[in-house]
């Protein structure tokens, strides 16, 4: 092998610039499985990913834009979940449909749990991760106004109070019922019960009846 051709091999073998960005996420989300945010440093980021300090701010402004990050990686984690779920559901059950929906962000937030307990706290220090949660949260108000008045207009679901309003206080629901699962924070509803609860919660709410 020539010179040239050792060169290019050492250069090969060098991680790209997204690896090293998912070695910092990687380690991160480690980290958070075994201690608080607030006890991880940014020589901690960037020990375990393999870097420098100073390569770890090429990256990340700070450890706070690495967990932000996360928190959105496992929102769009919980949309892809519930697309594939919701895609492979036949229709004609309500019921098992809210089920599935409810499941897929069960899910998502329960893989990455230490990220979502870490995110729900830092929502109270840092404005931008109630911004993008917000947004979250809103989109799925939306649908879920969408998926009543659909319901109404097909003479599925009674017409009862306004749709917009029902989808805020069942999705606040399930965010709380969520973080208290996940949390173990009592008064809790068990992990292996919270989406058959929620699912029954939100069929009677749009449907006035149960299941």
């Amino acid at each position: 092998m020539t010179t040239l051709d050792n060169k290019r091999a050492r250069r090969s073998s060098r991680p790209t610039g997204d690896e090293r960005q998912r070695a910092i996420l990687d380690t991160a989300e480690r980290l958070l499985r075994e201690r608080a945010f607030t006890d991880i440093s940014v020589d901690d980021l960037a020990k375990g990913a393999g870097l420098s300090r100073p390569t770890f701010y090429f990256y990340f402004a700070s450890k706070d834009a690495v967990l932000l990050t996360l928190f959105e990686q496992m929102m769009s984690d919980a949309d892809t979940i519930f697309e594939s779920l919701v895609g492979s559901v036949e229709l004609g059950d309500p019921l098992v449909t809210l089920r599935t929906g409810i499941s897929a962000f069960f899910t998502a937030f329960g893989k990455h749990r230490a990220v979502t307990l870490a995110g729900a706290a830092a929502k109270t220090l840092h404005p931008e991760f109630q911004v993008v949660w917000s947004g979250f949260m809103q989109r799925w108000v939306d649908y879920t106004a969408l998926l009543i008045e659909a319901e109404r207009e097909r003479g599925n679901a009674p017409t009862t109070l306004p749709a917009v309003d029902i989808a805020v206080s069942l999705n606040l629901m399930n965010e709380r019922a969520m973080y208290g699962a996940l949390a173990n924070e009592p008064p809790a509803v068990a992990d292996e019960k919270v989406v058959d609860t929620l699912a029954h919660i939100w069929f009677t709410a749009i449907y006035g009846r149960t299941p």
